[in-house]
């Protein structure tokens, strides 16, 4: 059963189109990677489906809801937690403040889960530091755990391990995995890194050029997939 559901999408920036019919569903439970060389039309196509950006044409549906003409807002509320490229933490807010950012999308709650700092312990030892303080690593923890104060049931990822020290990214793989193994939370992920994505993947689709080219099963990512869409 699909818990996101993308059909026949198109997006262009002034004259230039970006995503070219693009259909692909989520399944429930998955952990799915959308991979594609740089500029192929991934971010754009997150920004689509949590409503940052208008596709020109096409529907985004969650759950079986129509996401389309849905503000972000709203989008947050029905249960998506999105993690943007670059993090986007507010530098200035300590720790406690960013996460407790997350709970406006949350009517009736007040207290950030105590979950957060059993995944995240280093943020719970860094509640009054501010954002901007913390290393690259340790504000994408900030970022993902803000995400997650939604209890949200699709989590996305956009380029989690860009920038991080391998230990860290190790540990995102661990908290990605956990979530989706522990606690059934669907996880959607843009990575460009092979090994973390095989590793952490149950699923992937390419993208070439704003269109969707190959997908399936992540055993299904052969060397020929890699070296036709992915190589550099």
């Amino acid at each position: 059963m699909s818990v996101l559901a993308i059909e026949g999408l198109n997006q262009k920036y002034g004259g230039s189109q970006i995503l070219w019919d693009v259909r692909l569903d989520v399944a429930a439970g998955s952990r799915t990677c959308l991979m594609g060389r740089n500029g192929m039309g991934k971010t754009t196509l997150l920004k689509c489906i949590m409503g940052l950006l208008a596709p020109h044409s096409g529907t985004v549906a969650f759950d079986g809801v129509e996401l389309t003409r849905m503000p972000a807002e709203a989008r947050a509320r029905l249960g998506i937690g999105y993690v943007p490229q670059g993090r986007e933490i507010f530098p200035q807010l300590t720790v406690e403040e960013n996460l407790r950012s997350g709970l406006g999308a949350r009517r009736g709650r007040r207290v950030v889960p105590s979950q957060i700092y059993d995944l995240f312990p280093v943020l719970k030892q860094m509640l009054q530091r501010r954002g901007g303080d913390l290393s690259g690593g340790q504000q994408q923890q900030l970022a993902i755990a803000r995400a997650l104060v939604l209890e949200p049931k699709l989590l996305i990822l956009d380029e989690p391990t860009e920038g991080i020290q391998p230990n860290i990214v190790r540990d995102i793989g661990d908290i990605i995995l956990k979530l989706n193994r522990e606690a059934g939370l669907t996880i959607l992920l843009v990575e460009q890194k092979l090994p973390f994505a095989r590793r952490v993947a149950s699923h992937f689709h390419v993208l070439e050029k704003g269109r969707r080219m190959a997908g399936g099963p992540i055993a299904e990512l052969t060397e020929n997939v890699v070296h036709e869409y992915l190589s550099v």
